[in-house]
């Protein structure tokens, strides 16, 4: 990890603070949800709560980066829920085996992506489960029957996510199945989001303004699975192989999604766009085209390359990871290229 990246682990951030662009949530004043540790309007509470059962040597560090050698092109790829470290605290305190909490986890999606430092770009990637805490949410969206304690003034605790009981801690795993067997102390949120949520989204910003910085514009790629078959009564039971989530439009300039579409179904691959996942957090927080910052999420359907059951890679992993590399590639080739309708992709 470099010497910059390793001081965001520390919340040491000398970037310019970009709080102002965080969209107000229900009764959340936008200053109090801003995300870097190091702003001075943030109610900074690094070792104001003890650890509990967060064991941080077992998260350390909380996120890694694939760093190619030279930053070669406008693209940043982000992985924020392939984290796949369970400490026996967590088991220990959960009503799930270690099976049943990874069903919450796009298992194996950063070692499908990998290839992507090879072409220029970097990919971030967390370590920590989604289960325990999940960075495509809001740094406050908190349920508050799931802890014992008040929760601050400023959690958003009315989003659909928190009433679905997938928060920024969660209470439920995929398949709505409990996590916790009780209350859990409201200090352990607060922590966790301290210690974990904000420098992984340190780390994140600073990947894009970097990018932008030397190019006058990004693209953000943030890498997500699906389960082959939904849930909901009102969805289809079969899914396509991969979905685009652009917010409908809003996180990333249409011509780059039709040609990041384009290449998927060049390669064979079933595609939509929206449905049933429209983008996270994550792509509606730093999707901004009208600035030049891109964000479009993407959903790999997970029968694809794992047994869903098992949890494991089946033998077609390597060749859906090769075909992933051979079609950004050919992305990035185009978009750095400038053959692609690049001046709207850049900030006017």
């Amino acid at each position: 990890m470099s010497q910059g990246l390793s001081r965001l682990t520390g919340f040491h951030l000398n970037a310019s603070c970009s709080c102002q662009r965080l969209k107000p949530v229900d009764n959340a004043p936008t200053e109090l949800h801003n995300l870097h540790a190091s702003c001075s309007e943030t109610p900074v509470i690094q070792g104001k709560y003890p650890l509990t059962s967060l064991p941080t040597d077992a998260f350390e560090p909380p996120f890694v980066v694939l760093e190619p050698q030279g930053r070669r092109v406008p693209f940043v790829f982000n992985i924020p829920h392939a984290g796949d470290i369970y400490p026996e605290a967590f088991i220990s305190g959960s009503r799930l085996d270690e099976l049943t909490l990874r069903r919450s986890e796009d298992a194996f999606v950063d070692r499908l992506f990998k290839g992507m430092a090879g072409l220029g770009a970097p990919v971030l990637s967390a370590r920590f489960p989604r289960a325990y805490l999940d960075v495509n949410r809001e740094p406050y969206e908190l349920e508050p029957r799931l802890f014992e304690g008040k929760l601050p003034s400023f959690a958003n605790t009315r989003s659909p996510r928190v009433v679905g009981g997938l928060g920024t801690i969660p209470r439920v795993v995929a398949e709505g199945y409990e996590i916790y067997p009780g209350k859990i102390p409201v200090e352990e949120a607060l922590t966790r989001i301290e210690r974990l949520y904000r420098p992984y989204h340190a780390a994140l910003r600073s990947l894009l303004d970097h990018t932008v910085a030397a190019f006058g514009y990004v693209v953000l790629i943030d890498c997500h699975s699906m389960p082959s078959v939904g849930l909901s009564p009102n969805e289809q039971q079969s899914r396509p192989e991969v979905v685009f989530g652009d917010r409908y439009g809003t996180s990333c300039a249409a011509p780059l999604v039709d040609m990041v579409d384009f290449f998927f179904a060049s390669k064979g691959y079933s595609t939509d766009r929206n449905r049933p996942y429209a983008g996270g957090f994550i792509t509606e927080y730093y999707g901004d085209p009208a600035t030049g910052r891109h964000a479009l999420q993407i959903e790999l359907n997970r029968s694809l390359y794992m047994d869903e059951e098992l949890i494991e890679p089946l033998k077609d992993f390597d060749n859906i990871a090769r075909d992933l590399t051979t079609i950004f590639a050919q992305v990035i080739e185009v978009v750095s290229g400038g053959g692609f309708y690049s001046r709207p992709l850049a900030a006017e």
